[in-house]
């Protein structure tokens, strides 16, 4: 449904729904933006409508004539005006019942074409042109199918806490990001770059020990630092005199399929949100420093433009209430050739190994993976008058795994859960025998207590 757009606000926690625009600003010329997204402000303003939409990296140039991209194939940016969005559950994607088909990924480049332009960074940072490039490359695939479903599976898989779909007719957006570009509320904006990203262990402790490995990692830790570096330098060119500050540094997230390393800066501003976005955009975690010539050096090594991925999606609300993703984990279809395209890359730096760093963007490839429908299970012996054996231990299994896998899990209630099914099940048996609880964890915290004898 063209215009349709559903995406994760992070304020509420929900899926808001948005449908048929009451007006769509498409953007094609550069030199119109700025005006654009005035005028998108003060319909928000003045009329209580919400605006929706994207900004594809080719987009920077109307902020700054020096951040230099390719040509867009793709609109530079596109937006719907609607009425307030409702509340939306995803499982509705999922329940079409329709099936999608989608081909084997093709990067467009080689390994050894991906080594060369990591030798090339290398020679513009001995020259000081750059500290550090996200340099990224494309895969495509063929595509049939119910786009909706396909996305659902995207975002179950990846559960990106920024996920957003746009349908665009031709084209549609399917966004399981996790990384935030920036939110406001009132006059406080925030943004939560990624920058350091390490493989899941196969284990807790595992998983653990390589969360602890990342927190610690020099080079990401460098990284890291230098993109916060650059978001309060832009934060500062909008923010109120002494307000700009980092409340959180090299914290590390559990995703699906990787490990990954955020910050979050803040400050307060009352510019208008058009001068917010002018001044934030493109992302630095996904250009590199300085942000002016390490865009200039990315034009020259990527062979075409970006598109959405690496631009942004989210909403402006009436009363200043904003949220934009940076539009990462992300998978365009081109509805007419059948075709599906996904981004990756990483941050390039002086003592990055190519090897490694095409290792690293292949791992962030794996959100494209499937991941099937589980649920967690711990099989728990009742006795008549001891009541459950080692049911701490049990629970603290469960515990461990749910961490690992990213399920909620609310220990006191799944302990009354436990209990009230288990004495039910004993007094509908006969007898005085021994029972076997199972209890089974699904991803959004619901549990199922099924007794047996």
């Amino acid at each position: 449904m063209y215009g349709e757009i559903v995406l994760r606000d992070d304020f509420s926690g929900e899926w808001w729904h948005f449908v048929d625009p009451v007006e769509v600003i498409e953007v094609v010329d550069r030199a119109d933006l700025m005006a654009q997204l005035r005028y998108i402000e003060q319909a928000v303003e003045t009329r209580g409508v919400y605006a929706a939409g994207l900004l594809t990296y080719e987009a920077s140039g109307a902020f700054d004539e020096a951040m230099v991209t390719h040509e867009a194939e793709r609109p530079l940016a596109w937006f719907g005006l609607y009425e307030k969005p409702r509340p939306f559950d995803l499982t509705r994607f999922r329940d079409e019942e329709k099936c999608h088909t989608i081909g084997a990924w093709r990067p467009t480049i080689t390994e050894a074409q991906f080594a060369a332009a990591i030798g090339t960074i290398k020679e513009a940072i001995a020259r000081g042109e750059t500290y550090q490039v996200n340099y990224t490359f494309r895969l495509r695939a063929d595509f049939s199918g119910c786009v909706r479903t396909f996305f659902a599976d995207l975002q179950r898989a990846q559960m990106g806490a920024y996920g957003a779909f746009v349908d665009l007719g031709d084209s549609v957006i399917c966004s399981a990001s996790p990384e935030l570009f920036f939110t406001l509320d009132g006059d406080v904006v925030e943004g939560r770059p990624m920058k350091g990203t390490a493989p899941r262990g196969l284990t807790l402790l595992d998983d653990e020990a390589r969360m602890r490995w990342l927190a610690q990692s020099v080079k990401n830790r460098a990284e890291n630092v230098m993109i916060v570096d650059m978001i309060r330098n832009d934060l500062g060119r909008i923010a109120e005199i002494g307000t700009v500050r980092v409340p959180g540094l090299f914290e590390v997230a559990r995703y699906p399929t990787v490990l990954q390393m955020t910050s979050t800066v803040q400050a307060r501003t009352v510019r208008p949100w058009a001068e917010i976005v002018a001044a934030l955009f493109p992302c630095a975690s996904i250009t590199g420093a300085p942000k002016v010539s390490t865009m200039r050096l990315i034009r020259e090594l990527e062979g075409g433009p970006r598109g959405i991925y690496t631009g942004s999606i989210g909403y402006l609300a009436p009363g200043r209430r904003s949220q934009f993703n940076v539009a990462i984990r992300t998978v365009a279809i081109d509805r007419v050739h059948g075709v599906a395209e996904y981004g990756t890359g990483g941050g390039i730096t002086w003592d990055s190994e190519a090897a490694d760093e095409y290792a690293e963007a292949v791992v962030k490839t794996r959100v494209l993976e499937a991941r099937p429908d589980f649920h967690l299970l711990e099989a728990i012996l009742w006795r008549p008058g001891d009541g459950f054996w080692l049911l701490d231990e049990h629970l603290d299994r469960l515990a461990a795994s749910a961490r690992y896998f990213g399920f909620r899990f609310d220990r006191g209630g799944l302990e009354k859960a436990v209990a009230a099914e288990a004495r039910r099940g004993a007094e509908k048996k006969e007898g005085d025998s021994d029972k076997k609880v199972r209890v089974r964890l699904f991803s959004d915290g619901g549990v199922r207590v099924e007794v047996e004898s």
